[in-house]
């Protein structure tokens, strides 16, 4: 079984309910209940950790280390402009990391316009909802056929 990580950081426990013209308005649950599913039948195991607290989010990375991982997508929501805490810990795994946003960072307020994460991933996935995803995953799976 080929096994791919999913961490979400801040605020997107809140997917359905927080600013819906920007995020959505399916839950994450409920779409990673779905996308699970849907590669749990081609022998891939999809895991998924989420958090609003900085310190869970590098305890999980850390946890990751000696996982037989294919990758990992990360979307460190408010995290990725400013915690150098969770770049240091993406840079002790080895298997390839994908950064995904709900929305396009780039077109939003200047301060997210900055990823300290970006340098340490392959890619990444911004503005296509939670489609980024999928994609995501999709990728990862093209790197280990």
């Amino acid at each position: 079984m080929k096994n791919i990580h999913i961490i979400n950081g801040p605020n997107l426990n809140l997917l359905e309910k927080r600013e819906p013209d920007i995020y959505g308005k399916q839950s994450f649950e409920i779409f990673f209940t779905q996308l699970q599913q849907s590669y749990k039948v081609k022998n891939i195991a999809l895991t998924l950790f989420q958090s609003n607290y900085e310190g869970a989010i590098i305890e999980n990375i850390h946890a990751q280390i000696d996982k037989d991982l294919i990758g990992l997508i990360i979307n460190a929501g408010a995290y990725t402009h400013y915690s150098y805490a969770i770049a240091d810990a993406l840079r002790i795994l080895s298997c390839p990391i994908l950064e995904v946003h709900i929305s396009n960072i780039y077109s939003r307020e200047s301060f997210r316009h900055v990823s300290v994460l970006s340098s340490l991933v392959k890619g990444g996935i911004f503005g296509l909802g939670l489609e980024g995803y999928r994609l995501a995953v999709e990728y990862l799976l093209s790197q280990n056929l």
